[in-house]
C-alpha cells in the first residue's frame, strides 16, 4: 500500500469534494503523484461514506468546506447557466439546419428551457375566494400509439 502524504490527501479531499467518483480520483492521484492507489483507498478520505467514518476532525472540515465552495460554485459551471444551454441549443440548430429529427426535440427542449421547466422555482396562488387552496388535481397520462397494442393518443 502505497504512503500518501498531506499533499496527496488533501488532493484526494478535494476531488471528492467537488463530486468526482473515487475511481476517477484513484486515477487523477496516478496521473499527477505516480501513485497507485485504489478506489478505496481514495474512498475513505470521503466522511459522507461508511469507509471514510473515521477521517480525521481537520480533514473532514476541509472535506465540508471544499463541498460548500463547490456547491455554491455551480453557476460557475457552464452547462448550469441557462443561456449557456440555450446557445448550445441554437449552435446545434444552425449546424444542423435540416434534421427532421433532431430539431423539433431540441425546439422542444428550448421551449422547455425558457418555460422553466428545468428549475426548482414554484409559485403559490394565495387569491383563493375561501376554497380550500389544496384542490384534487388529475392527470392524465397519455403515451404514443405503439404497434401491437390497442393504447392510442389523441
Amino acid at each position: 500500500m502505497a504512503r500518501i502524504n498531506k499533499k496527496v490527501k488533501l488532493f484526494i479531499i478535494r476531488m471528492l469534494a467537488e463530486f468526482e467518483t473515487p475511481t476517477e480520483t484513484a486515477k487523477a492521484v496516478k496521473d499527477i503523484f505516480n501513485l497507485d492507489l485504489t478506489k478505496q483507498q481514495c474512498e475513505a478520505y470521503d466522511p459522507t461514506k461508511k469507509i471514510g467514518k473515521d477521517l480525521s476532525q481537520e480533514l473532514r472540515n476541509l472535506f465540508f468546506d471544499y463541498r460548500r465552495k463547490a456547491n455554491q460554485e455551480l453557476e460557475a459551471i457552464p452547462i448550469a447557466n441557462k443561456r449557456y444551454r440555450l446557445q448550445l441549443l441554437q449552435e446545434l440548430v444552425e449546424e444542423y439546419p435540416k434534421n427532421p429529427i433532431l430539431i423539433p426535440k431540441w425546439a422542444e427542449q428550448a421551449a422547455k428551457e425558457m418555460g422553466g421547466l428545468y428549475t426548482n422555482k414554484q409559485e403559490v396562488d394565495h387569491t383563493s375566494k375561501g376554497e380550500s387552496i389544496n384542490k384534487p388535481t388529475t392527470i392524465e397520462l397519455v403515451g404514443p400509439h405503439v404497434k401491437g397494442t390497442d393504447r392510442t393518443t389523441t
